[in-house]
């Protein structure tokens, strides 16, 4: 639930400044997920200067000693000459008012995007945005994992932007989240989104834009990914350098759930501004496209069983049918043991009474009862696909009273 909570000026101004002075030095220790309205704190200031006796400008050498750069935007390059100009411009055009710069690393590219982006320098230092640009020539790409850590380590703003180069950010993006991390500084922020080739990735889209602000955080174990997907992550450096660095694997690992869990396994927040910040463009070139469904299902079971499973006695199985039996075989044997039924409402499975573990080298193999949903007894691992059966499953949790993140987790 949002809370919105009206307050002077002078009071904002005052909770900001000390906001900055103690988060900086100390974690928050909370761990929470939220959908945040924007609030305003850079105004009246052109980029490039900054007030004497600011309180933002006060706090923007704790992190970075001589930095004066409030912010900035993390963008890895590969082979992206078609997107670049459209990108650069988006980034060129931000409100934002306090100081910025671009920091781009190029992996190798065989196309034309270095020169694209020598060619936007003099129009981003005449606004008063400073572009660290490198890269390197080898024979192939490194990955997004090294790229991306190599624009953090060339860069010294405060706050990091991450930034893919064949997407597009809107005008407001950076001053809105960085309004909301400056006072979230152990948190990622993302935002909603808007996907083109529109109606691509329909239900996905759906998911990222919709999730209520608990559910940043229950629906993590979803096959979706991170709850704020990476392209839209905003974040202070302290936190990053805390969590990070992205995994360098290279082609193949999904840099940006493992450091998104590695967020959450420090208690991180999980945040997103309630506002269409970026175009996430969707196309066959992808990195996303190169990492196997294998590899993320078994990170995926991985991280269950170490937040949620080690936490419980026992528990249901959502789903007798194919995802719901893949799961259990995927799970240790000692929390395959915790599982004591399987529900479903396909009465043609629920007639079978039981599955028996075929596989087991126990003997007798293991049978696990399998019932009507109203039959069962929570708390349950839900392993039915989410928005795929019109409402039904919704419904079907809701009948019972249960509790996200309490009774129940999505899976699928």
């Amino acid at each position: 639930m949002i809370v919105f909570v009206a307050f002077s000026w002078t009071d904002f101004a005052i909770t900001v400044c000390k906001q900055m002075n103690n988060s900086l030095s100390e974690e928050s220790g909370e761990h929470g997920a939220e959908c945040i309205p924007a609030k305003r704190i850079c105004t009246g200031e052109p980029r490039g200067q900054r007030a004497e006796g600011n309180a933002l400008s006060t706090a923007s050498t704790e992190t970075i000693e001589g930095s004066n750069i409030d912010v900035s935007v993390i963008m890895p390059v590969y082979n992206a000459s078609c997107w670049l100009d459209e990108c650069l411009e988006a980034v060129l055009n931000q409100d934002f008012t306090c100081t910025m710069e671009l920091s781009v690393f190029d992996d190798a590219s065989t196309d034309s995007s270095k020169s694209i982006i020598e060619d936007w320098r003099d129009r981003f230092e005449k606004r008063g945005i400073a572009m660290v640009i490198s890269g390197h020539d080898s024979d192939k790409p490194k990955g997004v994992g090294f790229a991306k850590n190599q624009a953090v380590a060339q860069s010294t703003g405060r706050y990091l932007c991450f930034q893919d180069a064949d997407d597009v950010m809107m005008s407001e993006r950076v001053r809105l989240q960085y309004e909301t991390s400056i006072l979230n500084p152990n948190s990622i922020v993302g935002c909603q989104v808007r996907r083109v080739p529109e109606g691509s990735t329909e239900r996905y889209t759906r998911w990222i834009n919709s999730l209520r602000p608990e559910q940043l955080l229950t629906q993590i174990f979803t096959s979706h990914g991170p709850t704020v997907v990476m392209p839209t992550w905003f974040c202070s450096r302290d936190w990053f350098q805390q969590v990070g660095p992205f995994d360098e694997g290279g082609k193949g690992v999904p840099e940006d759930l493992l450091l998104f869990y590695q967020c959450v396994r420090q208690g991180g927040r999980v945040l997103r501004v309630d506002q269409c910040l970026l175009v996430y463009r969707y196309h066959q070139h992808a990195a996303t496209h190169s990492v196997l469904e294998g590899t993320i299902w078994n990170l995926r079971v991985d991280f269950l069983q170490e937040r949620v499973l080690s936490q419980w006695d026992s528990f249901t199985i959502w789903n007798a049918g194919k995802q719901g039996r893949k799961l259990y075989r995927s799970l240790s044997p000692a929390n395959q043991k915790k599982v004591k039924a399987f529900c479903d409402v396909d009465e043609n499975k629920i007639k079978k009474g039981f599955y028996t573990y075929e596989d087991s080298k126990e003997r007798p193999k293991p049978k696990i009862p399998v019932s009507h949903f109203k039959d069962s007894c929570p708390p349950y691992i839900v392993c039915v696909k989410l928005d795929m059966t019109e409402g039904v499953l919704e419904q079907n949790l809701q009948s019972l009273q249960l509790t996200e993140g309490v009774d129940y987790y999505h899976f699928n």
